[in-house]
């Protein structure tokens, strides 16, 4: 499989099913538009699918996890020990993400995409490792265009057996500790915005650690100068393994009409990769909520992607993608099963 094929794969919204949707949306009994973003929701779910009445019944998310050298600069709160052992927590079912993923009734896929160290093999457990954990990014590339590559092809492959599977909609979802350095370089490299700009608490770094990050990713952007042209350059000059994997993710699911539903900060700045190597995958994107991280809202504007929720959330793992989800499947829900004015007798306006 080549990235090329995917990414041509990657079709317009279905126009007819949307302007179906829109026409049945008007004469449902409540007064046009009253509700609002999920009216809007349900619209945009028939042009990805290419239903005018969408349903969702097989909900993933996709987890995946990476380390990152750039840890050994000090941009984290927690040591890189934390990643295999969330892994473990996510593969037992103790994690945020497992209680909200079954609240919503969606299964969990946990990828291993670079973890630093080996995890104990276990049947719930795919392991796409490129290498164990990125290089540091504020001495050299994170990685080869190669691994950048493999990674996002990585991901293409895993929701591509999810939608053999069933899938109606993918949430996106990363561990690694360290990760919002990364994301952040991701999001300055292809904004062309300063560090101080985008860079958050992450984890919980304290006011010193933050004047470290922001120094560290400058270092990083300076060092490595990726091309804010070239999503690929980007990613593997500052980005990580995790990152690139979820950017497949969405190209793949773009691929094959499934659409996307964007976590937090790490997954955004997944979809800033994603839609600067294909911009025709944005449609195919729905971003779940605004992270309390610093610079989530300027990335959001920057991919026009208006969040539905603001909860304050910064954990990542694909909890808010998980509560996206249940929006989603409420909006497609309120489109099949409401009464028309003229199937309920009550006078229109």
């Amino acid at each position: 499989m080549k990235l090329e094929e995917v990414i041509n794969r990657i079709q317009p919204l279905d126009q007819t099913a949307m302007q179906e949707a829109r026409a049945r949306q008007d004469t449902l009994t409540k007064p046009q538009g009253s509700l609002g973003r999920l009216e809007e929701l349900s619209i945009q779910l028939a042009g990805i699918m290419g239903k005018p009445i969408p349903a969702i019944k097989d909900k993933v998310i996709i987890t995946m996890a990476g380390d990152h050298g750039v840890v050994a600069e000090g941009v984290s709160a927690y040591p890189q020990e934390v990643t295999p052992e969330m892994v473990l927590n996510f593969l037992a079912g103790g994690a945020a993400i497992n209680v909200l993923a079954r609240h919503v009734n969606a299964r969990v896929v946990v990828v291993d995409m670079g973890v630093a160290s080996d995890i104990p093999a276990n049947e719930k457990l795919i392991v796409k490792k490129v290498a164990y954990g990125t290089a540091n990014m504020a001495k050299g590339p994170a990685m080869t265009r190669e691994q950048a590559t493999e990674s996002i092809l990585s991901g293409v492959e895993i929701v591509e057996t999810e939608i053999a599977r069933g899938l109606d909609i993918v949430g996106t979802g990363d561990m690694g500790i360290g990760n919002t350095t990364p994301s952040a370089a991701i999001a300055c490299a292809l904004m062309k915005q300063p560090p101080k700009e985008i860079a958050g608490r992450g984890t919980g770094v304290d006011d010193e650690g933050l004047k470290r990050k922001i120094g560290v990713i400058q270092r990083a952007l300076d060092i490595n100068q990726p091309n804010p042209n070239d999503g690929l350059d980007v990613l593997a000059k500052v980005g990580g393994f995790e990152i690139g994997g979820l950017a497949g993710v969405m190209l793949g699911a773009a691929a094959h009409r499934k659409p996307v539903m964007v976590d937090g900060f790490i997954s955004t700045a997944a979809a800033m990769i994603a839609v600067s190597i294909a911009p025709q995958c944005r449609d195919y994107l729905i971003s779940a909520h605004r992270s309390k991280e610093h610079g989530h809202g300027l990335m959001l504007d920057w991919l026009n992607l208006n969040p539905l929720f603001d909860l304050d959330l910064r954990l990542g793992e694909g909890t808010g993608a998980a509560l996206g989800i249940s929006l989603a499947e409420a909006a497609c829900k309120i489109l099949a099963e409401m009464a028309t004015f003229g199937e309920a007798g009550v006078s229109e306006k």
